[in-house]
């Protein structure tokens, strides 16, 4: 019976393996390039704030927040630490 379940697990780790090392790659990718556009955002967001009023710099600031490597692709990366974590989990029923 063990053995039925780790056949019937073993799609699951192959297919969480490349997916998690995938979105590794994506992650590491996409913190070095948002990580300059955010950059170009809060000056965006500076020269806003002295020109266009509040609200705007605010809005913009906000933007380049969520595009940083501390907004969305920290997101991303604690998804990916998940699916890394639950790849294991897996792999280690199925070849423990």
């Amino acid at each position: 019976m063990r053995l039925i379940f780790k056949l019937l697990a073993f799609p699951f780790v192959l297919v969480t393996g490349v997916l998690y090392l995938v979105c590794k790659f994506l992650v590491i990718a996409s913190g070095a390039v948002l990580g300059i556009l955010s950059g170009i955002v809060f000056l965006a967001a500076l020269a806003l704030f002295f020109i266009a009023g509040f609200w705007p710099g605010l809005s913009w600031l906000v933007l380049a927040f969520l595009i940083s490597p501390y907004g969305l692709p920290m997101a991303a990366a604690w998804l990916v630490g998940m699916i890394g974590g639950m790849n294991s989990a897996i792999r280690d029923f199925v070849f423990g």
